[in-house]
């Protein structure tokens, strides 16, 4: 049985401006074969494990040892960034506890229309160990109260931001408006690039061949904004695209995939959910306007801010035959 597991992406903690105190501290058994080293921490070979079960449960993929190749790069480095978030967190004060972690863990059964303890017995069933559920949670959940209290003041909107946006969008009234779905895999590294352009050209495969569902896909591997719906980028306009990107939208028709679109930052998978013309009816008011600049921006500054993080972190990945 396939299920929901992403909680909610950091941009969904963030642009929701929700406050949520929480802690949690890891648990490892004495002696583990380690996967990878972060900081004073340790992502173990049985951590790796037990995430992978998790993806490949949640997101309908094949269990083989092709696609646990495919995905162990992405897994690791999943867990990775997980380690640097709770690190951050604890720096500056924010402790995760049980009772928070067991409301975003019910907030996780509501999406898939269950009772937490139904959904745990599905989990079990399905040979997924809860705690690597948790441990996810936990780190989303702290590295919203991250941004929030260090970058969220950062993002300012003026009114000349708004008019100017607006006045933007009214000079494409006539243009075309795209309805999509994202899965976006960043690439950190230049050395991974093709890593994950593999994994893009995987997950696409799959798609199109109608044995994983996009939307689960994208709540497990997106690093978008909308991953925690499914990749929803709500509508956007031709002015809102890059070349490339509109590009391989043209190329498809209404519920169909477009093949990974490289740009600087990553690979980009879209799913053409619907079309539409700009017009004046069409247009977003004046607070949707400032509050899609306000998500965008912190998106953003949080991304780049995981990304320092990363890079001033010690990390060293043992397992180089799989990445």
């Amino acid at each position: 049985m396939r299920f929901l597991v992403r909680f909610l992406s950091c941009a969904a903690v963030v642009t929701t401006l929700t406050v949520i105190p929480v802690g949690m501290t890891p648990v490892y058994a004495a002696v583990q074969e380690i996967a990878a080293v972060v900081n004073d921490d340790v992502v173990s070979v049985r951590d790796l494990d037990k995430r992978m079960k998790l993806v490949l449960g949640s997101s309908g993929l094949p269990n083989n040892a092709e696609i646990r190749s495919k995905l162990m790069p992405q897994v690791l480095g999943g867990l990775i960034n997980e380690k640097i978030m709770i690190q951050e967190a604890r720096k500056i004060g924010v402790e995760v506890g049980q009772e928070e972690i067991e409301k975003g863990f019910a907030t996780v059964a509501a999406q898939n229309k269950m009772e937490a303890a139904q959904f745990k017995s599905v989990l079990r069933k399905s040979g997924v160990d809860i705690s690597t559920l948790h441990a996810q949670i936990a780190a989303q959940i702290a590295w919203g109260q991250v941004v929030q209290r260090k970058l969220r003041s950062r993002v300012i909107i003026s009114e000349r931001d708004v008019d100017a946006a607006l006045e933007r969008m009214k000079s494409k009234v006539g243009t075309t408006e795209f309805l999509t779905a994202e899965i976006f895999l960043p690439v950190a590294d230049p050395k991974k690039k093709g890593e994950t352009q593999r994994l893009a050209n995987r997950l696409v495969n799959e798609i199109k061949g109608g044995k994983a569902s996009f939307f689960k896909l994208a709540q497990q591997f997106s690093r978008a904004a909308g991953a925690a719906q499914g990749g929803d980028t709500g509508w956007l306009r031709e002015d809102q695209l890059s070349e490339d990107v509109l590009s391989g939208l043209k190329k498809i028709k209404k519920n169909q995939v477009t093949q990974p679109i490289k740009t600087p930052e990553g690979y980009h998978i879209f799913f053409l959910r619907d079309t539409r013309t700009l017009s004046e009816d069409t247009l977003p008011s004046r607070q949707q306007v400032q509050y899609d600049i306000g998500s965008s921006r912190l998106d953003k500054l949080q991304s780049r801010h995981l990304m320092d993080l990363r890079a001033a972190s010690f990390v060293d990945i043992r397992l180089q035959d799989n990445m």
